[in-house]
């Protein structure tokens, strides 16, 4: 069994104390998360196209991307110390990606069966 000297175990303590400054500070503001909406959510019913969903749909997941990727840049700089919302955005664009994903497997899985039906 290793001894634990008392500079280690002040430097230990020091640096605690600094994350848990760190993460009451960034606790006592609001997160800089923007909320996900659906494309489509709040506006009026109006007949839309397969072409038109799927390129907002993308632009959607792309500013997902965008965002998640800006957002951990700044916290790379420093000028961000919350570590939480970094891991939210990234979340939320991992997700929107994983969904894009299944969505295009479904589309060529279904493209595949059509193109195999007998005429």
């Amino acid at each position: 069994m290793s001894r634990i000297d008392s500079s280690s175990l002040l430097q230990m303590r020091s640096a605690i104390l600094q994350q848990n400054a760190a993460l009451q500070k960034a606790a006592q503001r609001p997160a800089e998360v923007a909320p996900i909406t659906a494309p489509g959510v709040g506006e009026p019913q109006k007949p839309a196209d397969f072409t038109s969903a799927l390129g907002k749909a993308l632009s959607s997941v792309n500013d997902l991307q965008s965002k998640a990727g800006a957002v951990s840049e700044a916290y790379e700089r420093g000028e961000t110390t919350d570590i939480a919302a970094v891991m939210l955005q990234r979340e939320q664009a991992s997700l929107g990606f994983q969904a894009t994903l299944q969505v295009r497997n479904k589309l060529l899985a279904a493209y595949k069966d059509i193109m195999s039906m007998p005429v």
